[in-house]
């Protein structure tokens, strides 16, 4: 089972560059963008299922130093999904 989600990220002011080139490398992390608005970045991760998002957010992701704050939304469906 794959699992799909986003990840609204906020970060340190000023490291957001750096950050994004940062957890760009991780496997699970299938796009990352940098944004304008309340969040810093948003990725979209990919995980075999909810332990392994659990595993990813808390050992990977929020153990950063730059992070300040996360928010995960969950895909349920995909409507149409990028080729």
């Amino acid at each position: 089972m794959v699992l799909l989600a986003y990840v609204l990220i906020t970060v340190k002011s000023g490291s957001e560059r750096d950050f994004l080139k940062e957890i760009s490398e991780f496997k699970e992390v299938v796009e990352a963008n940098l944004v304008i608005g309340e969040n810093d970045v948003v990725i979209k991760i990919d995980v075999e299922d909810i332990v392994h998002m659990d595993k990813f957010l808390t050992e990977k992701l929020r153990v950063q130093p730059d992070v300040f704050l996360t928010t995960t939304m969950i895909i349920t469906e995909q409507i149409k999904p990028k080729a």
